[in-house]
């Protein structure tokens, strides 16, 4: 629900409403899937379900984003389960290029909403 949210508003910046009232129809694919999901209580959907415009939106904007958390400071190069610098476990680590969009941005909710990584603290400078 999150990255719809912040795919909205960057259309939004990125094409804005010319008379203030009608939105760019990035925003209002994007904005029909929103309402699906928040009508239906979830907080997550599955991406199969969003129609090519609305994904072609989304897509556009994870374009903008960064790809890989990873601050090259890795600790699961010597036997961490976990990586301290980045909070991806050593399978993501491993397949992070195999992942498709929608199975990065998981993991990079889960890191996030955990920000125990050096990422998130201890080399917060790096990300910037």
């Amino acid at each position: 629900m999150t990255d719809l949210e912040t795919a909205i508003n960057w259309w939004r910046v990125r094409s804005p409403s010319p008379d203030g009232i009608s939105a760019a129809p990035e925003v209002r694919a994007l904005a029909e899937a929103y309402a699906l999901l928040a009508l239906s209580r979830a907080t997550e959907l599955d991406p199969a379900t969003l129609k090519p415009r609305a994904l072609d939106a989304w897509l556009a904007w994870y374009a903008t984003t960064p790809d890989s958390p990873c601050i090259a400071i890795c600790s699961t190069a010597q036997g961490d389960a976990i990586c301290k610098g980045c909070g991806r476990t050593f399978d993501e680590v491993q397949h992070w290029p195999a992942l498709d969009p929608f199975e990065k941005r998981v993991v990079w909710h889960r890191i996030t909403h955990e920000g125990t990584a050096w990422r998130f603290n201890r080399y917060a400078e790096r990300v910037r």
